[in-house]
């Protein structure tokens, strides 16, 4: 029997880095057409590009229309491409609520049923509810500040709480990647930084792999170790940016040159040729 080597320490080292440094999402060359009532090709996304780290806050900006949501339902599985390949975990794309959670602009609460059981919904989904899961339930809720109102219905919850809800809803399964849709472009400004400087708090202590889908430029910057800028519709990567600002942040971390910087290099991105353009009336 001929004789296999063993691999030098270094060599798996390497291997065991490379392995470690693998992006967690991949997208390539991924392309979208819808079809109009009239039977119209639209081309949403085009030749799109991109991967996405294990364990880091992403973001995606650009102009509305750009194609931002139809990302994040090709990753939640609720949308195929229809050109291209995305990948995650290595492997071809996962299904399910185990691999990937998604958190929408409204938290869709069902309004008959208790926080808690709120929370643990994805798990009735799946099979029946332990005492294990109701312990979870309310390790969640403690996380996002909502272990006294567990038994409350969601109508006795503000906008905010019931945001809160629905991020631990979307944690119950232990997913590895939480998708997030504008999940604060309905809440009033002082409860949206509210929200902010706790999914940095939930982040560092999951530290799930985060997507996130935002029309906020300084809310990106804030809480992103990296951002994507699209293009106008059909979107494709327009840049990508890695914020180098030191961690832990707050709101105080908005008066930080570079924190101008980042904010003024999106914004030129998104608004530039606009900006340049003669305005008439």
């Amino acid at each position: 029997m001929l004789a296999v080597p063993e691999m030098p320490n270094a060599a798996l080292a390497a291997t065991a880095s490379a392995a470690e440094q693998k992006p967690l999402i991949e997208l390539a060359h991924v392309g979208v057409t819808f079809q109009t009532k009239r039977g119209d090709p639209v081309v949403a996304v085009d030749d799109f590009n991109l991967t996405i780290n294990k364990e880091e806050i992403f973001s995606l900006c650009g102009p509305s229309g750009c194609g931002k949501s139809t990302v994040v339902r090709m990753l939640a599985g609720l949308l195929k491409p229809t050109s291209g390949d995305i990948w995650i975990g290595g492997g071809a794309r996962a299904r399910g609520f185990s691999e990937v959670a998604i958190v929408f602009q409204r938290p869709t609460l069902l309004p008959w049923s208790s926080v808690i059981n709120n929370v643990l919904y994805p798990v009735r989904v799946l099979r029946r509810v332990t005492a294990a899961d109701r312990t979870r339930a309310m390790e969640l809720l403690d996380l996002v500040g909502l272990a006294d109102m567990a038994e409350s219905m969601p109508n006795e919850l503000s906008g905010g709480m019931q945001q809160r809800a629905a991020i631990a809803r979307s944690l119950i399964l232990d997913p590895k990647i939480l998708l997030m849709d504008e999940p604060f472009g309905a809440l009033d400004a002082l409860t949206r930084e509210d929200l902010q400087l706790d999914l940095l708090d939930i982040h560092a202590s999951t530290r799930k792999t985060i997507l996130l889908v935002t029309h906020s430029i300084s809310e990106a910057v804030l809480l992103s170790d990296r951002v994507a800028v699209m293009s106008a519709r059909p979107g494709r990567l327009q840049d990508l940016i890695d914020i180098d600002i030191a961690k832990p942040r707050s709101h105080e971390t908005a008066a930080v040159p570079a924190f101008l910087d980042y904010s003024k290099r999106i914004r030129d991105d998104i608004f530039g040729p606009r900006a340049k353009r003669e305005i008439t009336r």
